[in-house]
């Protein structure tokens, strides 16, 4: 069912409806920053905007937080806390959304996630920091998969990608400035200023956003006597808890290299298996047509992209000696291709092209991730890396942005939030899978020696093991590819 006729939205309806059709009149050329829309767009976009800054900006201040609060052992569960929680948030607010609105779990996500902050920024201990990521985590997975619902009930469906697009743009921008001014506040102010800044910042979003969202998508959506009963699997959450247990147990394997760590990642795949059939579209893993293949190709293109570009630095300072510096400043003309990749799909002349533009685009992420390490070879020159991930940005951007559409686009109003959760969490889940099996790899082909030669490599000298970095990138190359048959499968 169209996002943009909802049901019971006739005048001769007795039924009060809290979710108009369309939002307020507005012209044929009105855009998401026209009068109707600003405090809406702003508001949901900066939301957006401040996540993503203090997701980009807390691997600054963590190092520092660890060390003052003698909790460098506890180090990745202050990062693996965050993702465990929010997979389950996801799936709450994706059922929550669909049966009540948006407005509630935006409201408690928001509150969550600035108390999760509070809590970081005042822990005496490493384990009360580790708690207020776990908190933050739920908030932010409410927050998130909410913002899909209140765009698919109170946007048009021709601004849908414009909006989607800024969505996907607010985690580019960061990634090129958060680390710095994080780094900037953790020197001149202390590392807990990064937590304790935001939750003053979220409070003119809220207010730009709350009354927008209350007035235009709160409430459920009448019921449609012409509609299918649903049938929902039985206990999502259950199912949404054991995939978060799940995703812990591979992440605490994962960091202990010990033989009986085999044990908790045996039972974190069972789970996982388990609960991905139930969480995600029937027929994800085989690319059904339509919208498991939307879901399946978010998690190919982030989980390869992702897994192959957190590789890239390292494999410039060590194996062609570059200062860190230099080589994060090699991925920095991504920032801008990747939003030009999203204003590109989001324009409504070529909205009848967009599966083609996606199709288009993971053939650029595939080709970024099979060109970079050619700079293993002495004679190949530097700059292609920063091109060819410029390019693979630049097919980023239409990919993300692409699903996104495409998901508001293939779902029924009352099922927006459970999509935009599945879209999420096969995101989320990739990123994880695919950089463990990336490390396990990296691991096997020698990459474990690669830093004991980084003083010589910085220095020019050109050591390391180039193969450790081949055995991640081209089988992320081959994953990249998968996700172009994948592409041309999104059409129902």
């Amino acid at each position: 069912m169209s996002t943009s006729q909802q049901p019971g939205a006739e005048a001769a309806d007795p039924v009060p409806i809290p979710v108009p059709v369309e939002p307020a009149p507005v012209p044929a050329a009105g855009g998401v920053l026209s009068r109707p829309y600003l405090a809406l767009s702003l508001g949901i976009v900066s939301v957006v905007l401040l996540i993503a800054f203090e997701a980009t900006a807390v691997g600054t201040a963590m190092p520092v937080a660890a060390r003052e609060l003698h909790g460098v052992p506890l180090y990745a569960f202050a990062f693996s806390a965050y993702f465990t929680t929010s997979l389950f948030a996801m799936v709450l607010a994706g059922q929550w959304a669909d049966r009540a609105g948006p407005l509630a779990p935006i409201t408690l996500g928001i509150g969550g996630f600035a108390a999760g902050l509070l809590l970081c920024g005042t822990a005496g201990s490493m384990w009360v920091f580790v708690l207020g990521r776990a908190v933050q985590g739920l908030g932010g997975g409410l927050v998130i998969v909410a913002l899909y619902v209140v765009v698919s009930r109170a946007y048009p469906r021709r601004l849908q990608p414009a909006i989607l697009a800024a969505f996907s743009a607010c985690w580019v921008v960061p990634s090129v400035v958060g680390p710095l001014i994080a780094g900037t506040v953790t020197e001149h102010l202390g590392w807990r200023w990064v937590f304790l800044g935001i939750p003053v910042l979220i409070l003119l979003p809220l207010l730009l956003a709350l009354p927008q969202i209350r007035r235009r998508a709160a409430g459920p959506l009448p019921a449609d006597p012409d509609a299918p009963p649903r049938t929902a699997p039985r206990g999502r959450l259950a199912w949404a808890f054991a995939l978060s247990l799940a995703a812990g147990l591979l992440q605490y394997a994962a960091g202990d290299p010990d033989w009986w760590s085999l044990a908790p990642a045996l039972v974190g795949a069972v789970l996982l298996a388990l609960a991905v059939r139930v969480l995600l579209p029937p027929g994800t893993w085989r690319a059904a047509r339509g919208l498991p293949a939307v879901v399946l190709l978010r998690g190919v293109a982030a989980g390869a992209f992702i897994a192959a570009e957190s590789f890239v630095p390292l494999m410039l300072v060590t194996q062609r000696g570059l200062s860190p510096t230099l080589a994060g400043l090699s991925l920095a003309l991504g920032g801008s291709t990747w939003a030009f990749g999203s204003w590109v799909q989001a324009r409504p002349a070529w909205s009848a092209y967009r599966r083609t533009f996606m199709t288009f685009g993971m053939v650029l992420v595939a080709g970024a991730i099979a060109t970079a390490p050619g700079v293993l070879l002495p004679w190949t020159p530097v700059w292609i890396v920063a091109v060819a991930w410029g390019f693979g940005c630049f097919g980023m951007g239409i990919v993300t942005s692409g699903t996104s559409t495409l998901l508001l686009e293939l779902s029924a109003p009352e099922e927006a939030g459970t999509n935009s959760a599945a879209l999420q969490m096969s995101d989320g889940l990739s990123n994880v899978l695919l950089l463990a099996l990336g490390g396990a790899a990296f691991a096997a082909a020698g990459g474990g020696a690669v830093g004991a030669g980084h003083e010589l490599s910085a220095a020019g000298a050109g050591t390391g093991h180039p193969a450790a970095f081949a055995a991640v990138f081209l089988p992320l190359a081959v994953v990249a590819a998968v996700g172009v048959g994948v592409a041309r499968r999104t059409r129902e």
